[in-house]
């Protein structure tokens, strides 16, 4: 799968948090997907990359996706598909919170349509059927094709250092991007473990089968043999908190400590929860060796939750 619509600027930096490994006497980096730069930056803009190129390959005039209020993946893909020349369609569940993300929506001139959180599926098959040369992205840009984008972005990774990372950490919530970074994993003949750190998805759900079906689809796509089970794909799910898109002291705590000691923002609704999970899991020495923390972006939601922010 070599064509793709390039919107991103890569590689992306790859560093150690110097002040924080020191803090937690351990050796931790960081890879910046928030600087991405398509938007404000974030993981699904290596996604979007060649979601937009098959969208150009089936001569899209609409594109139609769906997510939050707050969602990075509706804000970059509106991004994409305005550079691409292409209408975008959003399909966000209720509530709706009007500034962050959802302010940057409606810049780029996206028609939002809004709906009950169960009814996005429905309405985006609506919206296909209702007008002329649509293409429907899933979720989170969570496909074969999109996963691709960490596909790549394993062998970026692979391409920018010779260190060894005993562990790869992340936010997850709709599979894309644990599902390319495993592929890319066992493409590179990588030993990490890659930690996706679960936002929003129980055990009940399936998750990891989820992911192993996106995980296979990108193989086909790419026409790769690769080896892989279910028990490649690694969720943590405790750290889910209050729930989704809800601010706790936990992620507070998490966006502090990175601005105060790296000068780093994380976003409330996922990098933050997924960095408390990460630093808990650090101090209480269930990782350790080479850790990476895979920044997916996200900080124009920092602004939708001012007062949450602020208040003690």
């Amino acid at each position: 799968m070599s064509t793709k619509f390039s919107v991103a600027n890569l590689p992306t930096p790859l560093h150690k948090l110097n002040h924080l490994s020191e803090k937690l006497d351990a050796n931790i980096w960081i890879k910046r997907d928030d600087l991405t730069g398509l938007a404000f930056g974030g993981n699904k803009t290596r996604k979007l990359e060649y979601l937009i190129a098959d969208a150009k390959k089936h001569n899209a005039q609409h594109i139609i996706t769906a997510g939050m209020s707050q969602s990075n993946h509706c804000r970059q893909t509106a991004a994409a598909a305005r550079l691409a020349g292409i209408q975008c369609h959003l399909v966000l569940g209720l509530p709706q919170r009007d500034n962050g993300n959802l302010l940057l929506d409606n810049l780029l001139q996206a028609k939002l349509h809004w709906c009950e959180k169960s009814e996005r599926e429905q309405q985006m098959q609506m919206l296909a059927q209702s007008l002329p040369n649509a293409y429907v992205i899933p979720y989170g840009g969570s496909n074969g094709i999109g996963a691709y984008g960490y596909v790549t972005a394993m062998q970026e990774l692979q391409q920018q250092t010779d260190m060894v990372f005993d562990n790869i950490v992340f936010a997850t919530s709709s599979g894309g991007t644990q599902a390319g970074m495993v592929c890319g994993a066992k493409l590179c003949g990588m030993s990490s473990k890659v930690l996706g750190i679960s936002v929003d998805c129980t055990p009940e759900q399936q998750f990891e089968k989820a992911m192993y079906d996106i995980a296979q689809e990108s193989c086909q796509q790419i026409q790769e043999d690769i080896a892989l089970s279910i028990d490649d794909f690694h969720v943590n799910y405790d750290y889910l908190g209050a729930g989704y898109a809800v601010l706790s002291s936990a992620e507070k705590e998490a966006i502090t400590l990175l601005a105060e000691s790296e000068a780093i923002f994380l976003d409330p609704v996922y990098t933050a929860k997924a960095f408390a999970g990460f630093i808990d899991l650090v101090q209480r020495k269930k990782l350790s060796g080479n850790l990476l923390f895979w920044h997916t972006g996200g900080t124009p939601a920092l602004f939708a939750y001012e007062k949450e922010l602020q208040s003690e």
